[in-house]
């Protein structure tokens, strides 16, 4: 099944006479349960194509199908629901609320998602065990490394149990140990758990945990090809 159908996207932006395109007429399929990375240099239109994968904003014309139904035929309360309960979000920056433990930092998808609060505790631990911090639950993210703080991040966007997760440069800011920590933890929500992945990034090496890569160029795809060897996580990171 095909839980994203792109259709000829395109999104153009304005500023008085200029028009700037940033896609231009990108199609692809997306199944349910695949592992997928999108490249592409600075400018290619990676940001934009994830801003509208994520629902966060609309393209100018095409069609885009989520989960089986066509975008525009939501309301703007409608796809903010969906967005709350079906797309998880993992950003290079991590985004973490400072001054705040672990634990609270996972629950705030919670507040948003219509989930009966109640079971909002044992949902956030849940997750925080599952990118292996249990021991580091109570800390706030001033006291945790750059890895740990993306493994927040991580939990946090697993905590509603969506239905996709899309990630965006998520080992950037990390050294290598930790981004090979971060790439394990989410080839195995993919390969273990059966998470859509739609991963953005600059590194092969990276990209090269996924099934397949999109290349973009100019708002457009370059190239769309199977992973001809996948690479392999190693679960180093400490539960």
């Amino acid at each position: 099944m095909d839980i994203i159908v792109a259709k000829d996207l395109r999104k153009s932006y304005k500023d008085g006479e200029a028009e700037t395109v940033a896609l231009d007429g990108v199609s692809f399929t997306v199944r349910k349960g695949e592992f997928m990375a999108i490249m592409g240099p600075s400018g290619s239109g990676k940001s934009t194509l994830l801003h509208v994968l994520g629902l966060l904003d609309e393209p100018t014309s095409g069609h885009y199908g989520f989960n089986g139904k066509d975008t525009s035929e939501y309301s703007r309360d409608e796809l903010a629901d969906l967005r709350n309960r079906e797309v998880g979000f993992v950003f290079q920056a991590f985004n973490l609320l400072p001054r705040t433990s672990v634990l609270e930092n996972v629950k705030l998808p919670l507040y948003y998602s219509g989930i009966d609060e109640s079971e909002w505790e044992n949902l956030a631990k849940k997750a925080v065990e599952d990118v292996g911090l249990g021991q580091r639950m109570y800390h706030e993210q001033a006291e945790l490394s750059g890895g740990e703080k993306q493994r927040v991040a991580i939990a946090r966007a697993l905590v509603t149990d969506p239905e996709v997760i899309f990630a965006d440069e998520p080992t950037g800011n990390l050294d290598s140990k930790s981004g090979k920590n971060v790439m394990s933890i989410i080839q195995h929500l993919n390969e273990e758990h059966g998470k859509t992945i739609v991963l953005i990034t600059h590194e092969t090496s990276t990209a090269e945990h996924s099934e397949r890569i999109i290349r973009l160029l100019d708002g457009k795809i370059e190239s769309d090809e199977k992973v001809a060897k996948r690479l392999t996580a190693d679960d180093e990171f400490v539960k």
